[in-house]
């Protein structure tokens, strides 16, 4: 079955119009990975040049916020993570 990751709309454009990418892992950074491997535009999306996690990126896991540790959070075959990201402006 794998885990569920939905994709904002404002990043699928990467994922080539899809809303949810289904991925295998046991944490989220793996499904993460993942996720890159099917959809490498979101690569630059996620992670900043270093490999760290964009501060602007919000990771839910069941409706649940996974911070902090968001990468090592677990997960398993039917669970559901949602990638949102912050908005500022004026």
């Amino acid at each position: 079955m794998g885990v569920l990751v939905h994709i904002h709309k404002a990043h699928r454009v990467f994922t080539d119009g899809k809303d949810v990418v289904q991925v295998e892992g046991h944490c989220v950074g793996e499904c993460l990975e993942h996720l890159v491997k099917q959809c490498p535009g979101m690569k630059d999306v996620l992670f900043d040049k270093t490999g760290t996690l964009r501060n602007i990126i919000e990771i839910y896991v069941n409706h649940e916020s996974a911070y902090p540790d968001e990468l090592k959070k677990t997960v398993g075959d039917g669970d559901e993570i949602h990638l949102t990201f912050m908005l500022a402006g004026g």
